[in-house]
């Protein structure tokens, strides 16, 4: 299927298997979303976005989102991201950091007064449930289309375990397919009826063309499996998430949102802002076998689908605190690889 087309108007012909796989994936798409429609078409996240703000809003609209600068998707922003392309202009959430979530009074305030064309939840750097239940009357009296991007938690809301935005508010569930959710690199759409011919009616030929049909496979087994062991899974990564935090914190090492229980998703964010000080860890960490990002964000979805679990995370965070403090990374990365080895079996299958 890698190299092959289908088209819905069966110009291509011998491709029934496609058809039967494509309408297969959709189906188990909305019994793991509880959605009304999908679309498995997007080659990644940032096209399902781009699909989204094409046929949800217009030029000279507006598209209210988390700001990049609070950790939000650059590809959505002002800053060369995608609405500058199409002449939509850009409103943020007030947001508040210590928590690391939206001001639900005055983002309130702020959809009544603006009356944003999109409001899209969702954002890179998420520890916990955005405010969508909250805020979704709000959006329904301004005439704002609401829309989910789950990128990162996808597998967290296919496991039932972050939250469900198409049951809270939102029109659109859509992201990336390879993060907390375990299937290939890709996008996805799903929603419910109200917006199904706005956007997945429309997609074709001017958004989507042919798809991956190979992607669409894999995603259409990893949605299988979601749906058949997706919760436990999700409760595993947020178990194996708060395992670590506490470890780290407990270590020395600064983490965000202490206060608040350190995270609900699959993400662990360190609390360090100086950007020396970030690049020096990051790179003492690789040196070490354990890789980060420069958020400093900590994932767990990996280590949970190779098997670790709780105590397992203590003792990663033991060989975070160790490189945090100054051992020589050479040190602890034979010990990060005599852990790796221990867990070649990928789990939740």
């Amino acid at each position: 299927m890698g190299h092959r087309y289908r088209a819905d108007d069966r110009f291509y012909k011998g491709t029934r298997y496609m058809d039967e796989l494509e309408a297969t994936g959709e189906k188990l798409a909305c019994e793991v979303f509880g959605a009304d429609w999908a679309t498995l078409r997007p080659l990644s996240g940032h096209m399902a976005d781009m699909t989204m703000v094409s046929t949800l809003t217009k030029p000279g609209g507006s598209i209210l989102t988390v700001n990049p600068a609070d950790g939000g998707y650059p590809g959505l922003s002002d800053q060369a991201g995608y609405p500058t392309f199409v002449n939509v202009r850009n409103l943020y959430f007030p947001f508040d950091s210590e928590r690391m979530n939206i001001d639900v009074d005055k983002a309130r305030g702020l959809i009544e007064d603006e009356k944003p064309s999109l409001v899209v939840f969702g954002q890179s750097f998420f520890l916990f449930p955005h405010p969508v239940k909250e805020l979704a009357s709000a959006c329904s009296s301004a005439g704002s289309r609401v829309a989910f991007d789950g990128s990162h938690v996808l597998g967290l809301i296919a496991g039932g375990k972050f939250q469900k935005p198409l049951e809270e508010g939102a029109e659109l569930l859509l992201g990336s397919t390879h993060k907390s959710l375990f299937g290939p690199q890709g996008g996805i759409i799903v929603g419910m009826s109200g917006a199904e011919a706005d956007v997945k009616g429309r997609q074709f030929p001017g958004l989507v063309d042919n798809a991956h049909w190979n992607r669409v496979a894999a995603l259409a087994w990893a949605l299988d499996e979601a749906r058949r062991v997706g919760e436990k899974y999700a409760t595993q990564v947020i178990a194996n998430s708060k395992a670590l935090a506490k470890g780290l914190n407990e270590g020395g090492v600064p983490v965000k949102c202490e206060d608040y229980g350190f995270t609900e998703s699959h993400q662990v964010f360190l609390d360090i802002q100086d950007q020396k000080e970030i690049e020096s860890l990051t790179q003492r960490l690789e040196d070490a076998n354990i890789i980060v990002d420069h958020g400093i964000r900590i994932g767990t979805c990996e280590a949970t689908r190779r098997g670790m679990k709780a105590k397992d995370m203590e003792h990663v965070a033991e060989l975070i605190v160790r490189v945090y403090k100054g051992e020589e990374p050479a040190k602890a990365r034979r010990e990060a690889t005599r852990i790796r080895r221990q867990f070649n079996r990928i789990l939740y299958t």
